[in-house]
């Protein structure tokens, strides 16, 4: 089979993303791709250590003349997000990726590309061959389980990463430098609930919303988009002035995700049918105009429920706790950066409601660059949950990484892509998660800055990556290896 990226530009870089690409490197699947990385690092002759949780790290000595330049890690992991589509048939645990070169765009015949984190392992590869660059002492850290839970990065050791400057190559967007992420944690709230029978006197029917666009509870926070949890939960507040009583709750899948649909089974008393069905439509007016420029396709709906005359219901005290308490909890961005404008510095997010035989229980999120104010919203959330009865647990989740807008490598990166380009880089930090975080956490004093070519549709069969911005990434990495003094 030919190799589709035979000429592209540099010529290291794509034969080792061709390599890598014929290696399944699925989250938690990564022990071939390590053994591919530490048999090429001793071919090398490079020095090479792994971990108990395959997390490598390769040393290369500095080029002539460079050996008393202050020591740089690249970093980037191992796995990849596996998604294809239907149609498609392909086993991501032997099958190769198929690589498809369109015009400027590299992509995959059906699947994930795997450029995140893909083009990060290719370019220390080339790097760790490359004999003609020039820098430094030089550390190449590849990480793994990214994706589905940090584990490379949780599990780092002191000692096992000794440069103080790191490079971490999984952003998205060339010429953007990013110099902070948000840390989080989960909080969760169960309510051990008691029940009761309902009789004749009631009818059951759904009372649901759907039509949101939802999206990422980091990336969307701030785009004023609805929360199908706190929606529903304004319409039963008014049609528990009717009596109505409520049997489950459920809606939201992910503690990562806005939720976009939520419903509620619930048992209504006879002679207020209609007057339900005048507050359901009432509602399904209010909201819409409210939210009518972000979520244009809202519905909010009730419906007969067939064949199910009988059934149970949460006693009164327990529904107007939970109903009250999901009325309090803040939903949304908290507090904005003072040090870069746009970037959101805290948010929560109400996630996930379900009912069980013995609970409801209640998933928020909390994000925050800044870790003592995770700890306030935190703080602030299981207070309330509290107050509303319920038993609050919050999760260990992940560190944030503070911008420092006086970082040394931040400061050689921009004045390197000015020279390059004739441009400065646009310094952002994102309102979700990054190795950085812990990276930080267990290398106090680490300076660090992230960067990379531009990717488009990362973890669906859409991903693809810019080409031409490929070199323009491995240029501006060599250069600020050689102004790195």
């Amino acid at each position: 089979m030919s190799n589709p990226l035979e000429g592209l530009k540099p010529e290291l870089v794509w034969k080792y993303f061709a390599e890598i690409s014929k290696i399944p490197r699925g989250s938690k699947n990564e022990k071939k791709i390590s053994d591919y990385i530490v048999e090429t690092a001793k071919k090398l002759g490079l020095e090479a250590k792994r971990d108990k949780v395959l997390n490598v790290l390769v040393r290369k000595p500095a080029s002539q003349g460079r050996e008393n330049v202050p020591m740089v890690c690249l970093q980037g992991h191992l796995d990849m997000v596996c998604e294809k589509n239907k149609d498609k048939v392909h086993n991501f645990e032997k099958d190769p990726l198929e690589l498809v070169v369109n015009g400027n765009y590299l992509m995959a015949n059906g699947t994930t590309l795997g450029a995140d984190n893909g083009i990060a392992v290719a370019t220390n590869l080339a790097l760790m061959e490359d004999k003609s660059a020039v820098h430094g002492p030089l550390e190449f850290l590849f990480t793994v389980d990214e994706e589905t839970g940090l584990t490379g990065a949780n599990n780092l050791q002191p000692g096992f990463v000794a440069s103080k400057i790191l490079m971490n190559l999984d952003s998205e967007e060339e010429g953007e430098l990013y110099v902070g992420c948000s840390g989080g944690k989960d909080t969760t709230g169960t309510w051990k609930t008691a029940y009761e029978s309902i009789d004749l006197r009631y009818a059951p029917a759904l009372v649901k919303v759907k039509g949101l666009k939802g999206g990422h509870s980091g990336l969307e926070i701030d785009k004023g988009r609805g929360n199908s949890l706190k929606l529903l939960n304004r319409v039963l507040i008014e049609l528990d002035k009717l009596g109505v009583r409520i049997s489950t709750l459920e809606g939201g899948n992910k503690s990562n995700a806005i939720p976009r649909e939520a419903e509620a089974i619930v048992y209504v008393p006879n002679k207020k049918l209609n007057d339900a069905s005048a507050v359901v439509s009432q509602y399904n007016s209010i909201l819409r105009e409210e939210l009518s420029t972000v979520e244009p396709d809202l519905a909010i709906l009730i419906e007969e429920v067939k064949g199910k005359k009988k059934g149970k219901v949460l006693k009164k005290a327990i529904q107007k706790k939970i109903l009250q308490t999901l009325s309090a909890l803040p939903h949304g961005v908290m507090k904005m950066s003072a040090d870069i404008r746009g970037l959101v510095e805290t948010s929560t997010n109400v996630a996930i409601i379900k009912t069980d035989a013995k609970s409801v229980t209640l998933i928020t999120s909390q994000r925050s660059s800044v870790a003592s104010e995770i700890d306030e919203i935190v703080y602030t959330v299981a207070s309330i949950l509290q107050l509303g009865g319920a038993d609050a647990e919050t999760s260990d989740g992940y560190p944030g990484w503070k911008p420092n807008m006086d970082s040394k490598i931040l400061k050689i990166a921009r004045e390197t892509y000015k020279e390059l380009t004739g441009k400065k880089p646009e310094v952002k930090a994102i309102h979700a998660g990054l190795e950085c975080g812990i990276i930080g956490e267990k290398y106090p004093g680490i300076d660090m800055v992230s960067f990379g070519p531009t990717l488009e549709g990362v973890h669906s069969p859409d991903e693809k990556m810019h080409i031409d911005t490929v070199e323009m990434f491995w240029n501006f990495l060599m250069a600020i290896l050689k102004n790195v003094k």
